[in-house]
């Protein structure tokens, strides 16, 4: 996703908090079974380079586990918060595990 109106109607979704990010869902309905992922890391988190990195650690973790885990036809935005890029990489992927399971029901 790139589109600032996707990432606002995808806000209007299921927001899901772990403790390395938020997950907000959104089914789409537009008859399009396409999974689209979007990821925002504030300037609160930190400077270009930590932001950077986060978001290279949720890119790994959505291309693992949404395509499997994930409902067709739903947008994926995950927000980075301030525990997540000291978090270990093996937690952030259970939490992202457990959020696309609470997602689903």
């Amino acid at each position: 996703m790139r589109k600032r109106s996707d990432f606002l109607a995808a806000n209007r979704g299921t927001r899901i908090p772990t403790p390395g990010f938020v997950l907000l869902v959104r089914k789409r309905d537009d008859g399009d079974d396409a999974l689209r992922v979007g990821f925002t890391v504030t300037k609160k988190i930190g400077n270009a380079v930590v932001r950077n990195r986060m978001k290279r650690r949720f890119r790994k973790l959505a291309r693992e586990l949404v395509p499997a885990d994930g409902m067709p036809g739903t947008d994926f935005v995950m927000i980075g918060r301030s525990g997540g890029i000291e978090r270990d990489y093996g937690l952030l992927r259970q939490d992202l595990a457990k959020a696309l399971d609470k997602a689903r029901r």
